[in-house]
């Protein structure tokens, strides 16, 4: 296993998303499927497009309800549009919501997002590219562009779709010839796995992968006491909103359209969703009404309660204002105030735009940052609060509230800030038997007495500190977010800091990969350790390292010779090496494996070949491959130390150390690594149960000081980089 692979590829492509890799302007070809150029092959060679990567057939279909063995793909047939209708469309007339109809597919959630997304041309758009057509050059090769995890991604798909009985088996136009939401399905599908895999999920999720945005959700029955600031701000940010109405409740009005709404989607009977799109304050009989308006996106049917059309509250306002909010309304739009609103809704979603999606000066706008990280079990998938011994080892980032809000909806002086966590892929995994993960996230407080500003915060804090604010619960849901408001810093007493903490709960079995998005309006970055090594200087061919000097009583950086030696050593090394007076990798292996057996609270699996050389490398300073008398006691003094080390970090005494347990330990031994460095040590040096025994920590600690006076002579400078060629990078991870 080389617990370094990639790592050349993970330093391209983080330098191609620095260049604006990843961006809409510049989204990655999903697959490496460059859709201009396929379509050119295409047009050259007379062929009409098909895609190898999601290929049409009972795989891109589904593995369970629309399985190859399912009652429900039996009979289907795949089917280019011109084979459906004599003259296809890609958009007829202008995109619409009447655009977008239900096949036998329950992904209700994706089409209402898509349906929002035909109110703004110029965020549709942004996710179906100009100038595609059945027409012109037509190729059979389509494509669409996608919000996925922090990144725009570009999917090409083939316009061969499921259809059943000479009909389109999933979503399909009420304009039979037009096709653009149907093969937007179909990039959707291919981009999660199959099709099956859109089954069930939140509008809000929709929102966010043809939009970029981060969501926020608040339940109207337990609502915040500023939520009519917090709709206002959203507005004003360009913001989609989105409530939700309990359908299974006796609401007066929803008794006509709710049921309506719910069938025509074929909505499970929980939720209805509509899009919000205004709010504004209007003076009514001498006192200020907060009105709000809705879209019901599904049909004409409207609110007949107050502030409706034609009701007699318009009777009562100022003639301008009520011309002025009327002409705004669009077919299916109402107003309502804004305690009817609070009162007959349920839920209420926003998607908070990112800059690069507000394009009108007007819009009020603010700032995202996005960290991508990974938990792992047994380095970073710490889980929550009620696992206080391994809570600490999350992932944490920390941020500084300077700016206070600039209307803050009352007298408190506040910062608001948006955190939302996403864990990435979950979709493709239902096929081999995943799910969600259980995940959240809490605040903290860090000030110059509770802790250091720069490095990952440790169990002991976790154990004194209280959180400032946390995600509602932890819950298996592809993301949580708040907006949270504390203090900005200038209320504090010192420099305070807040700290993401992001959890997991851990998991047995195979390592857990999930990983996850942060975004922070005012994001300042990862808490990690600086990576360092406390290391002695080297002094001559001979020469003491940290452990070693004090064990012999010596300075930091003094030569050691055979006069500093004991002669009791002297004599049990005449023993161990024989007439040559030399340690070979076989006797060294020897030595260690007979020493091991002696220490019977010890669980390992003895010193391997492969170890032993390693040792040799590092110690031996005249190249023959063995150690004198010299390099055997200062490699004896580290492995004493280090056993000393490791069973003061064996808190149980099993004789074994946990992974999280190992990360203190190597910094008592000196190392400081970061959390990617720690994750790749615990991949390479712990078991399937998380366990490090004693002979894997030495073998860690050897490679450790190994690579890092590797890099130490490399960078005579001291400048924290180093250049070196093929030759010398394989001669230190494959040995001499």
């Amino acid at each position: 296993m080389n617990p370094f692979g990639g790592m050349a590829a993970r330093l391209q492509r983080d330098r191609l998303k620095a260049e604006g890799l990843g961006q809409h302007n510049n989204a990655i070809k999903y697959l490496n499927q460059d859709y201009e150029a396929l379509k050119q092959e295409c047009i050259e060679s007379g062929t009409l497009f098909r895609d190898p990567q999601f290929p049409a057939g009972p795989s891109a279909l589904g593995f369970k309800e629309l399985g190859p063995h399912s009652s429900k793909t039996r009979g289907v047939e795949w089917k280019r549009p011109s084979e459906l209708v004599g003259d296809p469309q890609f958009i007829v007339g202008g995109a619409t919501r009447t655009d977008i109809c239900q096949g036998a597919l329950g992904d209700c959630w994706l089409l209402a997002a898509i349906g929002s997304l035909t109110l703004n041309e110029e965020l549709l758009h942004r996710v179906v590219p100009h100038g595609q057509s059945f027409q012109e050059d037509y190729a059979g090769i389509f494509h669409f562009q996608i919000w996925q995890f922090g990144e725009w991604v570009d999917v090409v798909v083939d316009d061969q779709l499921p259809t059943k009985d000479g009909e389109l088996l999933f979503v399909h136009s009420a304009e039979c010839t037009e096709f653009w939401s149907a093969l937007l399905e179909k990039a959707y599908a291919k981009l999660n796995g199959c099709y099956e895999s859109l089954s069930g999920g939140s509008t809000t999720e929709g929102f966010e992968d043809f939009t970029g945005g981060v969501a926020e959700m608040y339940d109207l029955k337990r609502p915040p006491r500023n939520m009519g600031h917090i709709i206002r701000k959203a507005l004003e940010r360009g913001s989609l909103l989105g409530c939700s109405i309990d359908v299974s409740v006796a609401l007066g009005w929803a008794r006509g359209s709710a049921p309506a709404m719910a069938k025509r989607c074929e909505l499970p009977v929980a939720w209805a969703q509509h899009p919000l799109s205004g709010c504004c304050q209007v003076n009514y009989r001498g006192q200020q009404e907060q009105l709000i308006r809705i879209r019901n996106p599904w049909g004409q049917v409207e609110w007949t309660g107050a502030w409706s059309d034609g009701s007699s509250e318009w009777d009562n306002i100022d003639p301008g204002d009520r011309e002025e909010l009327q002409l705004k309304m669009e077919d299916g739009e109402f107003w309502m105030s804004f305690r009817d609103f609070m009162r007959e809704f349920s839920r209420l979603e926003i998607c908070n735009l990112t800059p690069d999606a507000l394009t009108k000066d007007e819009l009020s706008r603010w700032h995202t940052q996005v960290f991508e990280g990974t938990w792992r079990r047994g380095s970073s998938a710490g889980g929550c609060r009620n696992h206080p011994a391994t809570f600490w080892i999350n992932p944490q980032f920390k941020i500084k509230l300077l700016e206070e809000d600039d209307d803050p909806g009352d007298d408190e002086v506040a910062c608001s800030f948006l955190v939302a966590l996403m864990q990435k892929h979950r979709r493709r995994e239902r096929r081999v038997g995943g799910d969600m993960h259980t995940i959240g996230f809490a605040v903290y407080e860090v000030t110059p007495a509770r802790g250091s500003h720069s490095v990952h915060l440790k169990k002991d804090f976790f154990l004194r500190n209280q959180s400032r604010a946390r995600s509602e619960t932890f819950i298996n849901l592809r993301e949580v977010s708040n907006q949270i408001r504390l203090p900005p810093v200038s209320a504090w007493s010192g420099d305070t800091l807040c700290v993401w903490v992001m959890g997991q709960f851990p998991t047995t079995g195979r390592l857990l990969a999930a990983h996850h998005f942060v975004f922070l309006l005012s994001a300042r970055r990862e808490l990690d350790e600086e990576i360092s090594a406390d290391l002695a200087d080297e002094v001559g061919a001979t020469t003491s390292v940290l452990f070693s000097a004090g064990a012999l009583g010596l300075g930091r950086g003094e030569e050691i010779t055979e006069d500093d030696i004991e002669d009791g050593f002297k004599n049990m090394f005449q023993q161990l090496a024989g007439e040559d007076m030399e340690i070979s990798v076989f006797e060294l292996r020897t030595i260690l494996n007979r020493v091991l057996a002696r220490h019977k609270d010890l669980k390992t699996d003895g010193f391997s070949l492969d170890s032993c050389r390693n040792m040799v490398n590092l110690m031996d300073k005249d190249g023959s491959a063995r150690l004198g008398l010299v390099e055997f006691q200062i490699l004896w003094n580290k492995i004493r130390s280090w056993l000393t080390i490791f069973r003061q970090h064996d808190l149980d005494k099993s004789g074994t150390m946990s992974s999280y347990e190992m990360r203190m330990a190597l910094e008592s031994a000196g190392f400081k690594l970061n959390n990617k460095l720690h994750q790749v040590v615990v991949a390479r040096y712990a078991d399937d149960d998380m366990g490090v025994d004693f002979d894997n920590f030495v073998c860690c600690l050897v490679k450790l000081e190994a690579m890092f006076r590797f890099f130490q002579s490399m960078d005579a400078e001291g400048t924290g980089t180093a250049v070196m060629n093929l030759t010398e990078v394989r001669t230190q991870l494959c040995g001499r």
